[in-house]
């Protein structure tokens, strides 16, 4: 196959855009569920919640067994996003109910533990030196995927809710069969041995004054980022509605302005990546931050500007709320005593993904009764991680190191 090996990361950050994209597919489809299951905002919280924690869990499963390196990623990659595809085929298809719905969606979730984070080894084992130059790419692609099953509404504007949703396992399927062809990459050496994780160690690695400051930032980023995604569709259907756009074309309308607020998050990744290279990630992932709670506290006096103007706003945001993301990855890879980088981060991550269950939830139980104000709730993530993040500020980044 060497036509997918003369490009294999691209390979690689167009089949994870795929893949993700099985993510947030009901949230296109929301209007429809809540008609279709007599939904409330809450329950579709849950839904998006379920898939978190299906996710936090796989991670943990792969990195406390050493799945991920006792077999190729290229064929874990691809048996998850199959498997994910047709979870959420079912989901489609099958399910008749909220609780049915929220179990295929966690399981959607573990899926999603062997497609992520296992595109970021395939892209380390495809690339030769430094491979954190594609890093901003892989989280821009992960962006373009939640994005994805809005642009697939809103360009299928006959489409039902069950078609919106199928069309991501059919992307899913593409991404795991041009994964599963490409196969592992020569510059990294898989284990034959079983890695024990020890948690005892990962745990105190937060004692180091470095690393808990990126830590705690990153917590902070990730309170308002899933949060923000999940209540895109809600934030923009309110526009809409008091915009008085004709009732003929406001499901396509809030479809498309929603992939593009959130899909515009790619470039902020790709943008923050060459930032990076000239004032560190601690700058530009502290400037993203605070773009971004700058906009949670103002936002909703811009949401009565008019339609223009708060949907203008929100693309701001869309940009921002990432861009920081894959920066904190980079420095905590920098300030982690190497021995224990993969234990810590597979927490880092883990933990980090527990508080959007925790935010989504609070967001989406609230979003209907207090409007454009919801976006305040999300105001506390940059706030604490800005605190927490200073200390990084000062170093330069060839001195960024594990610290006591």
């Amino acid at each position: 196959m060497n036509w997918l090996r003369s490009n294999p990361v691209a390979v690689i950050v167009l089949a994870q855009l795929f893949g993700t994209s099985l993510w947030f597919s009901p949230n296109s489809a929301a209007p429809d569920l809540v008609r279709a299951w007599q939904l409330s905002t809450t329950d579709l919280g849950y839904l998006t919640s379920s898939v978190q924690i299906g996710f936090i869990l796989g991670t943990l499963l792969l990195a406390t067994s050493g799945l991920a390196d006792r077999f190729a990623a290229s064929r874990i990659f691809a048996l998850a996003s199959l498997l994910g595809a047709v979870l959420n085929g079912y989901f489609a298809l099958g399910c008749n109910g909220l609780n049915q719905a929220i179990a295929t969606r966690f399981a959607v979730g573990l899926c999603l533990a062997g497609i992520y984070p296992l595109g970021m080894k395939m892209v380390i084992a495809w690339t030769k030196g430094n491979a954190g130059s594609t890093l901003g790419l892989l989280v821009a692609m992960l962006t373009l995927g939640t994005a994805l099953p809005h642009g697939v509404r809103a360009a299928g504007a006959d489409l039902s809710w069950q078609g919106v949703v199928l069309t991501s396992s059919v992307l899913a399927i593409l991404g795991g069969v041009v994964i599963f062809l490409l196969g592992d990459g020569p510059f990294l050496v898989r284990s034959q041995h079983r890695p024990r994780i020890k948690w005892g160690a990962a745990l105190m690695v937060f004692g180091q004054r470095n690393f808990r400051s990126c830590a705690m930032g990153y917590f902070g980023h990730m309170w308002e980022l899933y949060a923000f995604w999940t209540i895109v569709p809600f934030l923009v259907t309110d526009l809409i509605i008091r915009a008085h756009v004709p009732a003929a074309i406001q499901n396509t309308t809030i479809s498309g302005l929603s992939f593009a607020i959130i899909g515009i998050g790619a470039l902020g990744c790709v943008t923050a990546g060459f930032l990076s290279k000239r004032f560190g990630s601690p700058k530009v992932a502290a400037g993203a931050l605070a773009l971004s709670g700058f906009i949670c506290a103002i936002y909703p006096l811009f949401a009565q500007a008019g339609l223009v103007i708060a949907i203008a706003v929100l693309g701001i945001w869309g940009i921002a709320v990432i861009a920081d993301s894959a920066q904190f990855s980079a420095v905590a890879a920098r300030v982690c005593p190497p021995e224990l980088v993969g234990s810590a981060l597979a927490i880092q991550n883990s933990v980090g993904f527990f508080i959007t269950v925790l935010s989504i939830t609070l967001i989406t139980s609230l979003v209907e009764s207090l409007g454009s104000n919801v976006s305040w709730l999300l105001l506390p993530g940059p706030i604490v991680g800005l605190y927490f993040l200073r200390p990084l500020l000062g170093i330069s980044p060839d001195q960024l190191k594990p610290s006591t």
